[in-house]
C-alpha cells in the first residue's frame, strides 16, 4: 500500500518509523512549518520531519491546506504533492492543521487517524493531558476514519490501556505513541484485505465493545 503520513510530534513519529518497520510505502510526510526552538530559538524540524528525512522520503510543510484560505499557494502544493503520491490511504496523528474534503477525499481508502483516547472520550487537542487531569483510570488509542467532524469519524480499531498510579502525561504518552504504531500497521493490513471494520461513535458515557 501507498500511505501518504500526516502528524508532526514525537507521538507520531513513532507511528511513521512502525509503518516504515512493517513494510508500508511511504512516499510522501506532511508536517507542521519548522518552528524556532531552544536558548538561540533556531529553526527546528519536527521529529515527523527528521524521521523522514532519515529514510528520504518527500515532506511537505504547508502553513494551511485550504485551498480558498489565507496560503492558498501552499494549499494548492501540497495538493499537487498529495495527488502525485497516488496513496492508497492517508494516516494521519496529531498532524496539527485541519483536513479539507478533499484531502479526506483524495487517497482512495480515505484518512486513518491515530486518536489518543477512547472515543468518543477526549475529542480534540491534548486527550493524554486531559485524561491525566480527570484521574481517568483508562484510555487507549481509537483508529478512525476520519471524516469532516472534529474526531468523529467511524471507529475502526480501539484497544483500551489501564492509567497507573504512577503514571504522567509523559510516560502515558510514551505507551500510546507505541500502543498507535501498532494498531495502525494492523489497521492497514487489515485494510489491504478488504476487512476493516467501521462502527459509529457510541454517545457519550455509553460502554462499547473493543478489542
Amino acid at each position: 500500500m501507498n500511505v501518504i503520513f500526516a502528524g508532526t510530534p514525537e507521538f507520531a513519529s513513532v507511528a511513521l518509523q512502525r509503518l516504515l518497520e512493517a513494510g508500508f510505502n511511504v512516499p510522501l510526510v506532511l508536517t507542521q512549518p519548522d518552528r524556532p526552538a531552544g536558548r538561540g530559538m533556531k529553526l527546528q524540524a519536527s521529529p515527523v520531519k527528521q524521521c523522514a528525512q532519515s529514510h528520504g522520503i518527500a515532506v511537505s510543510q504547508p502553513r494551511s491546506l485550504r485551498l480558498d484560505g489565507k496560503y492558498p499557494e501552499d494549499a494548492a502544493e501540497a495538493r499537487a504533492a498529495i495527488e502525485a503520491a497516488r496513496a492508497d490511504v492517508m494516516v494521519v496523528a496529531a498532524y496539527g492543521l485541519i483536513l479539507p474534503q478533499w484531502v479526506l477525499d483524495t487517497p482512495a481508502r480515505g484518512c486513518l487517524n491515530i486518536h489518543a483516547s477512547l472515543l468518543p472520550r477526549w475529542r480534540g487537542a491534548a486527550p493524554i493531558h486531559r485524561a491525566i487531569e480527570a484521574g481517568d483510570g483508562e484510555t487507549g488509542v481509537t483508529i478512525m476514519q476520519m471524516d469532516a467532524g472534529l474526531d468523529t469519524g467511524d471507529m475502526c480499531v480501539i484497544e483500551r490501556l489501564p492509567i497507573a498510579a504512577t503514571d504522567t502525561t509523559a510516560s502515558l504518552h510514551d505507551k500510546l505513541a507505541v500502543l498507535g504504531g501498532r494498531l495502525i500497521v494492523e489497521a492497514l493490513e487489515m485494510s489491504s484485505c478488504g476487512g476493516l471494520p467501521r462502527t459509529p461513535q457510541p454517545a457519550e458515557g455509553v460502554t462499547y465493545a473493543h478489542k
